[in-house]
């Protein structure tokens, strides 16, 4: 019997139908195992090994792909004949080495890549990155540290150019916040973000700018850097609302901020359209006070729960003992992390539940001697019922970014009443630890109820019904001057925007390339008959009478004022400006942080320009409701 050649197939009975055997040939190496070599760059591939075939796969990218680097030599099998060999070319599928490699194109997905991942620039200039690169295209180029940065900026400037667009074509006013990031040098980051809602009611909250200025000494540099931005994106006389931190104290930027808001009356509801109050840091901060209270006995369960996680042969004595005692709970032990004060508070939460087991465990484990008493247990618990009251009130700026403002008044207040409730305690431990926290608060809620009942009005499913029952729980028989005054500011705004609304201007409300804005004071100079204001006092009033909505937790306020916009007009514009004010400074993401967010040392090397263009088009991209689009040309606490 004849034996088969080392080149042929090995099994004789199956003809090789894929077009990829023009190109390669099978050569068995050992018994049972065979290998694929390229006839152009005579490189070998796995075929076959212990009878079991690889497959075509890997061999079909090396010659399509254009990997093999001799793939442009044009070598014919010398076993075909040219008919066979146009028969084969027929049935082949084009390769994809016949599409043109586009540097261009890659280089904008290399400076997209480095903007959504936070990826260092300089890793263009990595050797790991560039050998990956060049494997899946051998014609790439590398990139150089500024031709990357260029991009980056470039990205920037085309999607600032869109926002900006989407921002001249909103109906109704811009909010801002200002939050602030420290850094290892001496100076801080700035961090301005508007808040607004455009014309289809779709909410939005992108990062305008960073900025730097000098840290702690807050001076005039920031009134000026701010006024340049509001400058920059057309928003002199555009604004509605400003929410700073506590840490912003200037006295000379809180009073410019005030001349820039769009109604140009610094009194009007009260002067609460500049506040420097946010929810986030109220909450850290009442938090912090009640673990500093307490940082003894935390301690003493932190190094109790550290112990049991030090080693797995630990862990299962103290489940083992869990089990003994039939401990029902189902929760974990778990470390904290003391950047995250929710981490704390599971820690305790675990612990207290697990208290029983790590009460005997100085027993069943002798090397175990951080017991803790009954007294610190208990107060553990109180410790813990303090901490989800705030907790559960964070939630809401953790479920979504930027919440509308309408969702807060329900929130606040409940924590507001928990609170009082607490301090009137007869546990002296829970009076002590309860009064500081309550004074605090109740300073909060001195400041931002009133512009919180606001917003919650323009909530069809609460209206002012809320509100009246709300206070009525808090101030008992002196609620009326309270409810008052809500009913008169919601009278006063809303004539506010009726005026502008009929004044007689040629153009439109605001003009994105002209800084002179339509003032209030133009109001004196239009002719009113008698039949105005009632006949706009009607729509405010025929809104609040109506029955309310269905209070259901999946209700779309912003759907609901889409609907009805028609209905109430004048009424939709100014409930987009209320339901878009910001409540909070905080991203989602650092509502539980226990530090101001620093800087890092390689963002904090990087000029300013780049610095905010990393920043500021990631938050843009991430951005659902903001097209994300690079293939055109390019044009980028400890307390």
């Amino acid at each position: 019997m004849e034996l088969p050649d080392s080149e042929t197939q090995p099994n004789r009975r199956r003809r090789k139908k894929s077009s990829v055997w023009e190109h390669f040939t099978v050569k068995t190496t050992e018994p049972g195992c065979a290998r694929a070599y390229c006839k152009r760059c005579k490189k070998s591939f796995a075929y076959m090994k212990d009878s079991k075939q690889s497959g075509t796969s890997h061999l079909n990218r090396h010659i399509s792909l254009g990997i093999c680097q001799k793939n442009q030599q044009n070598q014919t099998p010398c076993s075909k004949t040219g008919a066979d060999l146009q028969k084969k070319r027929e049935r082949t599928k084009p390769y994809f080495a016949s599409i043109s490699f586009d540097q261009e194109h890659c280089n904008d997905k290399i400076a997209k890549m480095i903007i959504l991942h936070d990826y260092p620039l300089h890793i263009v200039e990595h050797q790991g990155f560039i050998d990956f690169a060049r494997a899946l295209q051998p014609q790439f180029n590398p990139l150089s540290f500024n031709t990357v940065q260029g991009d980056c900026v470039a990205i920037y400037l085309r999607e600032k150019q869109n926002l900006l667009n989407r921002i001249g074509g909103i109906p109704g006013h811009v909010n801002l916040t200002l939050d602030l990031w420290t850094s290892n040098q001496t100076s801080a980051y700035v961090f301005l973000r508007g808040h607004f809602i455009d014309g289809d009611w779709k909410l939005h909250n992108p990062i305008l700018n960073v900025f730097t200025v000098p840290f702690p000494d807050l001076d005039g540099s920031l009134n000026q850097t701010i006024a340049t931005c509001l400058k920059d994106w057309h928003l002199k006389g555009r604004l509605f609302a400003v929410l700073f931190d506590k840490l912003f104290s200037n006295e000379t930027l809180m009073g410019n901020m005030r001349d820039q808001l769009s109604l140009k009356n610094p009194v009007i509801l009260n002067g609460q359209l500049l506040r420097q109050n946010c929810y986030g840091r109220v909450l850290s901060c009442l938090a912090l006070d009640v673990l500093w209270e307490m940082r003894d006995t935390i301690t003493k369960v932190r190094k109790s729960v550290q112990y049991v996680k030090s080693s797995k042969s630990v862990e299962q004595l103290f489940l083992e003992l869990k089990r003994q005692l039939q401990v029902p709970t189902k929760m974990d032990l778990l470390i904290d992390d003391k950047n995250k004060w929710d981490t704390v508070y599971h820690m305790l939460v675990a612990a207290c539940e697990l208290q029983e087991v790590f009460a005997c465990f100085d027993a069943y484990d002798p090397n175990y001697r951080m017991s803790l008493t009954m007294d610190d247990w208990k107060q553990v618990a109180t410790l813990c019922s303090y901490l989800k009251c705030f907790h559960d009130a964070s939630k809401i700026l953790t479920i979504q970014p930027y919440p509308t403002s309408n969702l807060f008044f329900p929130e606040v207040s409940k924590l507001k009443m928990q609170l009082t409730h607490a301090a009137s305690s007869p546990d002296p431990f829970c009076c002590s630890l309860i009064m500081s926290l309550q004074e605090k608060f109740d300073q909060y809620w001195r400041e931002s109820c009133f512009i919180l009942a606001v917003a919650v009005s323009m909530d069809p499913r609460h209206k002012m019904k809320l509100v009246e029952s709300t206070f009525s729980n808090i101030f008992g028989e002196n609620a009326e001057p309270w409810i008052r005054t809500v009913e008169d500011g919601l009278q006063e705004l809303f004539l506010e925007y009726s005026i502008i609304q009929v004044l007689p201007f040629t153009e439109t409300n605001f003009d994105v390339g002209n800084d002179t804005m339509m003032k209030t004071d133009a109001f004196q100079e239009v002719s009113l008959d008698e039949s105005f204001f009632p006949q706009f006092k009607s729509e405010l009033n025929e809104y609040l009478e109506e029955p309310l909505e269905p209070n259901v937790q999946e209700f779309d306020i912003l759907s609901w004022w889409k609907i009805n916009g028609s209905k109430y007009p004048t009424l939709s514009r100014m409930a987009s400006d209320i339901l878009s004010m910001p409540v909070s400074t905080l991203s989602a993401d650092s509502v539980f942080d226990t530090e101001i967010r620093k800087m890092d040392n390689y963002r904090s090397s990087l000029d300013s320009l780049t610095l905010e263009a990393l920043i500021c088009t990631k938050d843009w991209f991430q951005c659902e409701s903001l097209p994300i689009d690079v293939s055109h040309a390019l044009v980028k606490m400890e307390y």
